[in-house]
């Protein structure tokens, strides 16, 4: 990771409500890393909600970034965490800041990263927030949190969606602290993509987070969400894997790394299992946020149609191509035939796979493997997340980036996370190393990604991205490419096909299958 070098002559002290920080300059801007928001999770602490971080004494050095919870090393082009350092102080957060006077009021942006609840960690060199605090003469956090086994497997005697609790105590240390680094704690903004998006999705539907943030965005919302029978009968498979039952008494004395062998081994056994876990199970992610009655009293759908967030401004969108970036990673780019096109089609199309296709006529196999993926895990759920909002008396704008990926000849077109490195500007970290093939970005790439930011910080300032609200009548959306417009919603067949459809927990298909 490129990092400005320090200026060390002046290195800014600031207090937070567990001790004293000490970060550096470092391009004009003030960073502190590695501060922890809540208690290591071990030991007693193993798999029970966040506590407290413990105060300490004299001036703690925040000069480096906190080891990543434990996880997945990851897939092709992403970073593991072999490349950053170890210990079990997972819990911590990072803030750049322009100054840290607390009488700058300046707006807070919260980054919530993404990786399938199972992998992703603040100090990924993919989430380096200098540009955005810089451009946007903002304060930025990112944060750490629970993910695997540790954050959102069910475990019985452990309380539901570790992973999202952590969340929320982040934010509270936001409260608590972020005034001390210039910024306003009743302007802050979460914003996430992929998993993180789920997570802000889900924020706004958890009791627990209400009045925490004033605004958010959403950037590829996935539809996953567990039911709490699914999410046991998954627990209890993850458990097997290390021949225990999914109890707090059987697997807290399990080191860490061997929880997440458990999941990487059930992982490729997962599409085996369609008849028992339904829609779930091809996605090869034994983890999900689940709608526990408690934590996660309904799904972020439901809650914003009821009007649980109705005060909360939200910026949602998703990508053209989500789906390619996975199916380049499986090997089959472009080759996908008839066989599993027509297995999607009838295990998600809402209306049957004939609809499908009669809607699509030009559609090769390939192309309506690619639609109905993408609806089904990205698309439809957030646009029906901005949907919900407005049923529920609150204000969304939406947007869809169709700017595609430079690499393999645009074949990836606009895929997933392909918004990640245009919002943050770093284009030589994780999955760009893929989307931009180790290429220096265009200038064309530079512009859209000042605009992306330009879009994003505005919003956090002001609720106002730069594009009308969104609305069943025009449905007018900012469309990210080359040339950015705002358009009816490109998506409208894909719109039509689900209109009406209801992104419910993903129910435990068949417990003897």
């Amino acid at each position: 990771m490129t990092i400005p070098g320090p200026d060390e002559s002046v290195e800014p002290v600031v207090r937070t409500s567990s001790g004293a920080v000490r970060g550096r300059t470092e391009g004009g801007l003030s960073v502190f890393r590695g501060i922890p928001f809540a208690q290591p999770p071990v030991g007693e602490a193993r798999f029970a909600a966040p506590r407290r971080a413990r105060p300490w004494d004299g001036i703690r050095d925040a000069y480096a970034f906190g080891p990543p919870p434990p996880q997945d090393l990851g897939a092709a082009g992403t970073v593991g965490p072999s490349d950053a350092p170890g210990g079990d102080d997972w819990l911590t957060v990072n803030v750049w800041t322009p100054d840290p006077d607390p009488a700058a009021h300046r707006p807070v942006m919260v980054w919530i990263y993404g990786g399938a609840y199972k992998l992703g960690h603040s100090g990924n060199p993919a989430y380096d927030a200098r540009r955005i605090a810089d451009d946007g003469d903002l304060v930025v956090v990112t944060l750490n949190y629970r993910v695997g086994m540790e954050g959102f497997a069910h475990i019985e005697g452990a309380p539901a969606n570790r992973g999202l609790l952590d969340q929320v105590a982040a934010l509270v240390w936001v409260q608590e602290n972020i005034a001390a680094f210039g910024g306003d704690p009743d302007r802050v903004t979460v914003f996430g993509e992929s998993a993180g998006a789920g997570s802000v999705a889900s924020l706004l539907a958890m009791p627990r987070a209400a009045g925490l943030f004033r605004r958010a965005v959403a950037q590829s919302v996935p539809g996953t969400f567990f039911s709490a029978e699914l999410a046991a009968d998954i627990g209890a498979a993850l458990a097997a894997e290390v021949g225990l039952r999914p109890t707090v008494a059987d697997l807290s004395g399990v080191a860490p790394d061997q929880l997440v062998k458990a999941g990487q081994a059930l992982a490729p056994k997962m599409p085996g299992n369609v008849a028992r876990w339904g829609r779930a199970a091809p996605t090869i992610t034994p983890y999900a946020p689940v709608v526990d009655g408690e934590f996660l009293p309904v799904t972020p759908w439901q809650a914003l149609a009821s009007g649980a967030a109705r005060d909360v401004d939200l910026v949602v969108g998703h990508n053209r191509d989500e789906n390619r970036l996975f199916t380049l990673m499986a090997g089959k780019l472009g080759e996908i035939g008839e066989d599993r096109a027509s297995a999607a089609l009838r295990l998600y199309a809402p209306v049957g796979e004939d609809a499908y296709r009669a809607a699509f006529p030009d559609a090769s196999a390939n192309d309506l493997y690619e639609h109905v993926q993408t609806d089904w895990l990205f698309a439809m759920p957030s646009l029906h997340l901005a949907e919900a909002h407005l049923a529920g008396g609150g204000r969304a704008h939406v947007y869809e980036l169709t700017w595609p990926a430079p690499a393999f000849d645009g074949a990836l077109g606009a895929c997933h996370a392909l918004d990640v490195p245009l919002l943050f500007g770093a284009f030589q970290a994780d999955l760009a190393q893929l989307q931009f093939g180790g290429a220096e970005p265009s200038e064309e790439a530079l512009a859209l990604s000042s605009r992306f930011r330009a879009s994003w910080t505005a919003f956090a300032r002001t609720g106002d991205p730069g594009w009308p609200a969104y609305d069943t009548g025009q449905r007018l959306v900012r469309v990210f490419d080359a040339e950015s417009t705002v358009a009816p919603y490109p998506e409208e067949t894909s719109r039509r096909l689900w209109e009406g459809y209801e992104f419910a927990p993903l129910p435990l298909v068949d417990p003897e299958a």
